[in-house]
């Protein structure tokens, strides 16, 4: 569903992404990990066609990302970084607007508006402002967003960065169901024990280079174990703390 070749994106002198190569499957949930800095949205922006590759090979469902980016949008859900909503619009009225954009009525819109904000337990805030509604709220706003047209494949910058524990489980049933019938899932995160629970397959990138691509049963060692080995330790401040 998702592959990618030498894929390498410099910002002058500086390489954000480093030659990776990649085979993502479908039905899968593939977590994206790796620490601050180390090139993880920079490559989810070059496989939705938001941010040009410098070189190197990207396909999503076999379409080339770059030269066919306006059918890549239209089978394709994105969960962006920034969360891309408009503080005067409410939560429904986002839901309305992106079903146009795909192509929906408005009565098929609706109905499928309707699904999604109960699944993703909105149900009773569709005519809340995005201005008024708290981090969780509107990240699940966000996802509901990418999911209207039935995507082939979703990508998800940070879904759990913010959020409460109970929106954190509404939102990985939810992936964990759509995995289970045939959607396939591309996210980053932080957060080593919700990608541990939902993960097919893990890819940890360092300093743009992939250093780990493993299902969880082939990691000799917990995720989070395993993740602390490949990251730099940080520094000592030996004199914090010091007696003066």
């Amino acid at each position: 569903m998702i592959s990618c070749s030498g894929l390498t994106r410099r910002f002058g002198d500086f390489t954000a992404v480093d030659g990776i190569s990649l085979e993502v499957a479908a039905r899968a949930i593939y977590t994206f990990l790796g620490p601050n800095g180390a090139g993880k949205s920079t490559t989810v922006k070059m496989l939705t066609g938001l941010l040009p590759r410098t070189s190197g090979e990207a396909g999503v469902c076999g379409l080339d990302v770059t030269r066919d980016s306006l059918e890549l949008k239209r089978i394709i859900g994105v969960l962006p970084e920034d969360l891309g909503l408009f503080d005067s619009l409410t939560i429904f009225e986002h839901l309305e607007m992106s079903g146009a954009v795909y192509g929906l009525s408005s009565s098929e819109t609706r109905l499928r508006a309707a699904q999604l904000l109960e699944a993703l337990g909105l149900s009773r805030s569709g005519a809340v402002f995005i201005g008024e509604c708290s981090h969780g709220m509107r990240k699940k706003t966000s996802l509901a967003l990418a999911l209207p047209h039935n995507p082939k494949v979703l990508f998800l910058d940070e879904p759990f960065e913010g959020i409460d524990p109970v929106t954190a489980k509404t939102i990985g049933d939810l992936l964990i169901g759509l995995a289970g019938r045939g959607i396939t899932v591309f996210l980053t995160s932080h957060i080593l024990s919700i990608a541990e629970r939902l993960a097919t397959r893990v890819v940890m990138i360092r300093q743009g280079r992939i250093v780990l691509n493993a299902t969880p049963g082939e990691l000799s060692r917990t995720l989070e174990q395993t993740c602390f080995d490949l990251v730099e330790p940080p520094r000592r401040v030996d004199w914090l703390g010091s007696k003066r």
